[in-house]
């Protein structure tokens, strides 16, 4: 079902788009193409270029590693909060 829903929307988009060009001369599809062409190779040139540029930038920079810090554990029992244990001591804590 969905997928006839998809191709319903793909013949419609391909009928809108051929009657559109077809409305418009040969010269101007050409335009058009051409200028679409630039727009999109302008833009591929500038994200390759700026990611090659990005590559080194921050090799200068060292990386800082943390040391793993203990983690604090809950001190109550969380099923019966009247009583508090000292996380698997033989010590318990009284009130």
């Amino acid at each position: 079902m969905i997928g006839r829903f998809i191709t319903k929307i793909q013949d419609w988009a391909d009928d809108r788009l051929r009657r559109l060009c077809g409305r418009i001369t040969p010269g101007k599809r050409l335009a058009v193409l051409l200028t679409m062409v630039l727009f999109f190779g302008i833009a591929s040139v500038y994200i390759f270029v700026s990611a090659i540029y990005d590559i080194g930038k921050n090799e200068g920079q060292r990386i800082e590693i943390e040391h793993i810090r203990m983690l604090e554990l809950q001190r109550k029992d969380s099923i019966n909060q009247l009583n508090y244990y000292d996380n698997g001591t033989d010590s318990r804590e009284q009130e």
